[in-house]
């Protein structure tokens, strides 16, 4: 018999996990599955200053586990486990874990799958994340300051990542392998006009150059086939983000990027409701998402109080 439960949470970064805290202490028996990176993206960031209550910065496995802890702590019961198949053609909701080895019913379900950064996949860029590589500006920057950093894009993010860097660091290099920048009008002033930072275009990363200390610079590739080296302290990828939709295409709506589309935390499919980055294709902050996980518990609750 195909276990039965009242609120299914899928994913346990800060908007799980500030989701499970909300719906348990509203006697909803949350059950969160973990999913393929337990803790989320932040688990992969050395420290943590701008998320409020820690005045002297967390490092980002400290705080998820905290986080958890807090929600276990009300009655959150966490799973180790992959929600791998969701039927929300009609409730109870269906999920399948870890390709059929299980499955339960939820008379809710909370989507917080996230949203993965799209990075270059160079052997050499893996080596270094969270040691110089990063993919958020606004999470690691401050690190930077006074420091010279590369920012790899050409679009509205690459452009706003680096007027932000320039604002914190010495110089920013910005490496675009077009022979243009894809962001708007407005955005490219910025950048042209911001004394700091110098774009290199027709370029590609060919590696990211480092030792035990962290990243030491970037080994681009000209489109006419030339090496050149630049030396920085931290490189920042802004190519893009990857919504982590694949459980629900098809079934909820969906906005032209592939973000799960939310009214209040509500998706279109009543019972069903979403939280964190994968439906905000914005701001993608951990404190933005804890918030967005409380949304959508407080609804959460609100629609099995009318409808159960």
């Amino acid at each position: 018999m195909t276990e039965r439960i009242k609120c299914l949470i899928i994913g346990s970064g800060p908007a799980g996990y500030t989701a499970a805290i909300y719906a348990a202490r509203a006697n909803l028996s949350p059950v969160v599955y973990e999913g393929i990176e337990p803790g989320g993206q932040l688990t992969t960031t050395t420290e943590i200053e701008n998320f409020p209550g820690y005045p002297e910065g967390v490092a980002g496995p400290v705080m998820m586990e905290e986080l958890k802890k807090q929600a276990q702590r009300f009655g959150t019961e966490v799973r180790f486990g992959i929600i791998t198949k969701l039927d929300l053609s009609a409730r109870p909701f269906t999920a399948e874990i870890d390709g059929g080895t299980g499955s339960v019913q939820a008379d809710a379900v909370i989507v917080a799958t996230g949203a993965s950064a799209k990075y270059l996949g160079l052997p050499s860029e893996q080596r270094f994340r969270g040691m110089g590589v990063s993919a958020c500006a606004t999470c690691d920057g401050f690190f930077y300051r006074k420091k010279d950093v590369a920012v790899i894009g050409g679009g509205d993010t690459a452009c706003e990542e680096a007027t932000y860097l320039a604002s914190l660091c010495r110089q920013v290099y910005l490496v675009v392998r077009k022979d243009y920048l894809r962001a708007s009008k407005a955005m490219q002033r910025r950048v042209f006009t911001t004394p700091n930072i110098e774009v290199i275009f027709e370029h590609n990363t060919k590696e990211v150059l480092g030792d035990d200390n962290g990243v030491t610079g970037l080994l681009l590739l000209s489109n006419g086939g030339t090496e050149h080296r630049i030396d920085v302290d931290g490189v920042f990828l802004a190519i893009g983000h990857h919504p982590n939709t694949e459980l629900v295409q098809g079934q909820v709506d969906l906005d032209e990027q592939g973000y799960i589309i939310t009214n209040r935390g509500r998706t279109n499919v009543p019972g069903v409701f979403a939280a964190g980055d994968v439906q905000d294709p914005h701001y993608r902050q951990a404190i933005t998402a804890a918030g967005s996980g409380c949304v959508a518990a407080l609804e959460c609750e609100r629609f099995l109080a009318q409808n159960d």
